[in-house]
């Protein structure tokens, strides 16, 4: 089997990707999502992620999530809980 191939068959299918639990949390300009997702109905995971609000299209656009603030943290623990119940 050539390398590509194996690269291939390793390669994310969205469409496997199932997620069992989402809900964010909506700051002025950004918002924090806590996601239970499951690939290829395997063992639950949870996830965390940003989306920072572009102020010319109104739209939100993915962001590395890094640190929280305070606010952030103390409105993202209890969807973490929540999260924690759907595992």
């Amino acid at each position: 089997m050539r390398i590509f191939e194996v690269i291939k068959k390793m390669a994310f299918d969205k469409s496997l990707d199932k997620a069992l639990f989402s809900e964010s949390a909506e700051f002025e300009t950004t918002k924090v999502t806590v996601s239970v997702m499951s690939y290829n109905e395997g063992t639950a995971k949870l996830q965390l992620s940003r989306e920072n609000l572009n102020p010319e299209s109104g739209d939100y656009r993915f962001a590395k999530l890094g640190r929280l603030f305070k606010e952030e943290a103390e409105a993202v623990i209890p969807l973490i809980k929540k999260a924690l119940e759907k595992m």
